[in-house]
């Protein structure tokens, strides 16, 4: 008897699952699609956006980069560039996937513990609204 996981990896993603899983708007998916040539994901029989895992890393990555590093359009697609040349560019995705990850993970324990302290939760900046769109860079 084989060891079988108790769920099926999933590949493919949709942009709306995409927009969840990264906490970005579909305007915000689409504009950077267009700033980063790598961002190109394929698209379904019926012209929707499909995105590989690793394009996901890749989203998780820019998001870092622009949002949490505050790195320019133009610096970033540097930085990526010099992960590329240098080898490390899965691995600084997966880092900047897992960084991400704990951040929202503290931020959500953060609005429990306030609910449970009787406290009003805090407002959060919206990266995801606006951030990364042409106006930022």
């Amino acid at each position: 008897m084989g060891i079988s996981l108790p769920h099926p990896i999933q590949q493919f993603f949709s942009i709306g699952e995409v927009c969840a899983l990264t906490d970005l708007k579909p305007h915000v998916l689409r504009y950077w699609e267009s700033q980063f040539r790598f961002l190109n994901p394929a698209k379904n029989r019926s012209g929707n956006r499909v995105y590989k895992a690793s394009e996901v890393e890749m989203v998780m990555l820019v998001k870092h980069l622009l949002y949490t590093e505050k790195f320019t359009i133009e610096g970033a697609r540097q930085r990526l560039d010099h992960f590329r040349r240098t080898g490390e560019l899965r691995g600084a995705a997966r880092r900047a996937m897992r960084f991400e990850t704990v951040r929202e993970i503290e931020a959500a324990l953060e609005d429990v513990r306030a609910v449970l302290d009787g406290k009003p939760v805090k407002v959060r900046d919206d990266p995801a609204g606006e951030g990364g769109s042409p106006e930022s860079a």
